[in-house]
């Protein structure tokens, strides 16, 4: 029996063929590949960089490079995205994949903590993030990209309902869970910023500084 995903993803466009392939080996070579976003969330970050237009975007956590090429596509002529991704192991596999998109040189990949590379920002503004990294020190991470971002500009928090773990109490050693929670709670009373949770794929909160 369809569910209501299967009769969305029938009704939108269609997935690239690359980001496609991206994802089947994402899902067969990695242990895991449903960190990748997929079609459904990956047209929606085209669409939203379109809407938004931003000059200058950046990513905390490419994995396999699927949602960085998703928003690449999306980007303007001149405009730019740069990409940061923790584990250097996945370097290979993230440069392959740019390689073979016509969107490469629009991105750059950085390889290192996020934590520390956003302090080399002294006085850099970006119009759109998009925060993938690890869960458990969410709200550490948007404290210290939320004065990166432009006035009016944009942050999207990807995996914000957390396989709906969010409805339940988390173990005690369940330090994703608790960091997606404290996100959440924090970012409710946040008045610098607006927000609104989809309940896409994970749960996606789009947030607009003030």
């Amino acid at each position: 029996m369809r569910s209501i995903e299967d009769y969305i993803i029938e009704h939108i466009d269609e997935e690239p063929q690359l980001l496609s392939q991206i994802y089947r080996e994402a899902h067969v070579k990695l242990l895991h590949g449903e960190m990748s976003s997929g079609h459904l969330q990956g047209r929606l970050l085209k669409m939203l960089v379109q809407m938004i237009r931003p000059s200058r975007v950046l990513e905390i956590g490419t994995y396999t490079g699927y949602s960085a090429l998703c928003i690449a596509e999306g980007l303007e002529d001149g405009a730019s995205l740069e990409t940061i991704e923790i584990d250097d192991e996945m370097e290979d596999i993230i440069r392959e994949n740019f390689s073979c998109s016509s969107y490469s040189d629009k991105i750059i990949l950085i390889i290192g903590d996020a934590n520390e590379v956003v302090l080399d920002y002294e006085d850099s503004t970006f119009d759109l993030v998009f925060m993938d990294g690890n869960k458990r020190d969410y709200w550490q991470l948007y404290e210290k990209i939320l004065p990166k971002v432009k006035q009016g500009g944009f942050i999207l928090a990807d995996n914000t309902l957390w396989h709906g773990k969010v409805l339940e109490k988390p173990k005690s050693n369940d330090w994703q869970t608790k960091g997606i929670l404290e996100f959440n709670t924090h970012l409710k009373s946040d008045n610098r910023v607006e927000k609104v949770i989809l309940a896409v794929r994970d749960g996606l909160t789009l947030i607009r500084k003030k």
